[in-house]
């Protein structure tokens, strides 16, 4: 990875560029897309205070590879969750989606967070995500069988910043 530069700032133009990032992945339906473009559109008309949806956007010389988005938990003092972190299907394993987390959790700790949650499907297809998880500080916090679907079980990440 070189030159690698990050923004928070949320252009119109993330919307297509998120799309293709999470449909690069081949983890997700079309429904989850949806649901990850309908944030970057909430940010855009809100902003990030109103929306409670913050980005971080990692860009590779001018092109956008990969993101963040994250959120402090309602009712919570300090909690936040890590809703979406992706990267190009074409650089991963190259250590962007670590730096990613990295730079988020910086910026969750300015915002004062104590701590962050993560949720993911327990299925085969997202072991390479949970080792992630585990990877880089997390801990499972909680399984919750069936939550998404019939045998497909919500997995559930912490970590104290």
């Amino acid at each position: 990875m070189n030159d690698i530069t990050l923004r928070s700032e949320v252009k119109p133009e993330d919307c297509r560029i998120v799309r293709e990032i999470i449909e690069s992945t081949g983890y997700f339906g079309s429904h989850e897309v949806d649901v990850a473009v309908e944030l970057v559109e909430e940010n855009l008309k809100k902003g990030e205070v109103k929306s409670g949806y913050y980005f971080l956007f990692a860009e590779e010389n001018g092109k956008t590879i990969g993101y963040t988005c994250y959120g402090e938990i309602a009712c919570t003092i300090g909690s936040f969750d890590l809703y979406w972190i992706a990267v190009s299907n074409d650089v991963r394993s190259k250590g962007l989606g670590s730096l990613l987390l990295i730079e988020t959790e910086k910026k969750i700790r300015e915002m004062k967070g104590r701590a962050i949650y993560i949720e993911t499907s327990n299925k085969e297809l997202y072991q390479s995500t949970r080792g992630f998880y585990l990877k880089n500080g997390y801990s499972e916090a909680a399984v919750l069988d069936h939550f998404y679907a019939e045998n497909d079980g919500k997995v559930i990440y912490r970590k104290f910043i």
